[in-house]
């Protein structure tokens, strides 16, 4: 989230929680060297087990109290308890990954991946400090943020041959990514940003470059 909002939390709480955030950049980075399998292997329980406890803080009130004492600070205002039922930001984040690993091919998920990381970090952490300009539901300067971030991350990920469209599939992804992260689609940020960002990649790949092997990368040539 960025900008043009009453401030529920902290700008420190909000650094800290980007900061855990930002750790989660390791996803992609191991991936580019492990396979599929192995990447699943360990997503998926780390999802099932995240999951869980999520949902039983939910459900369990003396569970719950005990989540809350060690991690509530963490928690978004709408992710507690007292105002609703809603799973954390870290759930949705290993989702994503698991979700993005199982249908994707490595290069698209490494992109995907590390924008949602960098990207969103990037706009909450602009649009809560400097936002001023509405743009969607968010605010310009977030967007803004985000839209470079991921630029600089399209050009730093690994491409399948380094060919100028696969640059260009990019940007038009990080484009797309910040108008989800701009807009109120009715799903967490992260999800909706890097399966966005995935889906217009594959799609771009498969209609501008026909002849590359996305999966390349996936050791399937």
């Amino acid at each position: 989230m960025n900008g043009l909002r009453s401030v529920e939390e902290s700008y420190g709480t909000e650094f800290i929680r980007k900061g855990i955030h930002v750790l989660s950049l390791l996803i992609p980075v191991v991936y580019y060297f492990i396979s599929r399998q192995t990447a699943l292997a360990i997503l998926i329980p780390l999802t099932l087990a995240f999951g869980l406890s999520d949902v039983a803080r939910l459900i369990v009130p003396s569970f719950g109290r005990l989540y809350s004492h060690l991690f509530g600070f963490l928690l978004r205002a709408h992710e507690r308890n007292d105002t609703g039922r809603h799973l954390n930001g870290a759930t949705y984040v290993l989702l994503a990954a698991s979700l993005l690993v199982f249908f994707f091919p490595k290069v698209i998920v490494i992109t995907a991946f590390a924008i949602l990381i960098i990207s969103d970090s990037s706009a909450a952490l602009v649009g809560r400090r400097f936002g001023r300009h509405r743009f969607l539901t968010k605010s310009l300067e977030g967007a803004a943020a985000f839209f470079i971030s991921a630029l600089v991350v399209v050009v730093l990920a690994p491409k399948v041959d380094y060919l100028m469209g696969e640059y260009m599939i990019g940007a038009v992804g990080a484009f797309v990514g910040a108008l989800v992260e701009a807009s109120a689609v009715g799903m967490d940020d992260n999800l909706s940003i890097p399966l966005s960002v995935g889906g217009i990649m594959w799609i771009l790949y498969s209609w501008l470059l026909p002849a590359v092997n996305v999966f390349k990368l996936d050791g399937l040539a």
